[in-house]
């Protein structure tokens, strides 16, 4: 039986990463703070050794989120049972400019040629400009050689899928989909715990060295899925007594919804995974048998495996993840 010490809410600080692309929303409206005045994302849940997510509350603040389950891991549940590091990773993403064209490698390929997994995501649009777009994969189906040939020529961008995008829209990229987040869009990212990427285009930018940014064209070639992508549609939202739910995306590693609580919503952390509360906008208040945790719009709580039942009351809206 887990020590009921563990069974409580973990407030978590988030590392902050201030690449070229990225803007001032995530410090203005979600309180984070960066030494150069933009923050580009917010490793929101990372056990990653790129970026380690701290806690904030509790007798464990102060210590790494991974030290933490290094010390208590059955606070992860049965599901983790299987994997073997920490299994997932939730971001928000401020594209001020466009993200690189990029791709990321499957298992296979990324813990043979990185020692690391691969990375298969989910986006969710949280709020994005008027006539906003990002890329998707292909128009149309490529060889390898057609690929290579458009890379080198610099016609890429006539090959990808550009789709407008809306708040509150749901796109899974699996891993080997060619993608990009355009400028304008706030993103809150679940994805595979890795920080693997290749670039394959990025506009001529150079990076804070004064030289072009590494590309990964052999990489990106590997493993590149060189298909039109499949839409994908989460599904609709459905009203329950507080709140509005919906599931945004399962698949063999994640699972996640969106909650809108008006009133309030009942939850429950069973043995099976921990669950991460992302506070997208309002506020409320986090209800358990050990005590009040205090939401508010950035708040950022990892929820041990076995804690039980829950309630969230407030007016907010809020991403809540599981591993699979």
């Amino acid at each position: 039986m887990m020590n009921n010490n563990l069974l409580k809410p973990l407030l978590l600080t988030p590392p902050v990463k201030d690449y070229i692309w990225g803007g001032t929303r995530l410090i203005r409206e979600f309180g984070r703070q960066c030494s150069s005045g933009k923050a580009a994302e917010i490793w929101e849940l990372s056990c990653h050794k790129d970026g380690c997510s701290v806690i904030a509350s509790g007798e464990f603040a102060g210590k790494t989120l991974a030290d933490f389950i290094g010390e208590h891991s059955e606070v992860l549940g049965y599901n983790c049972e299987k994997y073997q590091a920490f299994p997932v990773m939730v971001k928000l993403i401020d594209a001020c400019d466009n993200l690189s064209v990029q791709v990321h490698p499957d298992d296979d390929y990324a813990l043979k040629v990185e020692g690391e997994f691969g990375k298969t995501e989910m986006w969710y649009v949280v709020d994005c400009e008027e006539g906003a777009t990002l890329i998707y994969g292909f128009k149309e189906e490529l060889t390898r050689d057609e690929f290579r040939q458009a890379i080198e020529e610099n016609t890429l961008m006539d090959k990808v899928n550009v789709v407008p995008v809306k708040k509150g829209d749901v796109f899974l990229i699996n891993a080997g989909t060619l993608h990009a987040i355009g400028r304008g869009i706030l993103i809150a990212e679940i994805q595979q715990n890795s920080n693997s990427t290749y670039r394959v285009y990025d506009y001529g930018r150079v990076g804070a060295d004064g030289n072009p940014r590494e590309l990964h064209i052999e990489k990106a070639l590997d493993v590149t899925k060189l298909t039109p992508s499949e839409p994908f549609r989460a599904a609709e939202p459905v009203e329950l007594k507080g709140s509005f739910n919906r599931l945004l995306a399962e698949n063999d590693i994640f699972f996640v919804e969106h909650e809108q609580v008006f009133s309030e919503v009942e939850l429950c952390a069973d043995g099976d995974s921990f669950q991460h509360i992302l506070v997208l906008d309002g506020e409320g208040v986090l209800s358990a048998d050990s005590g009040e945790t205090e939401l508010k719009k950035g708040s950022s709580v990892f929820i041990p495996a076995g804690m039980g039942e829950y309630v969230i009351k407030g007016n907010c809206s809020i991403l809540i993840t599981e591993a699979k």
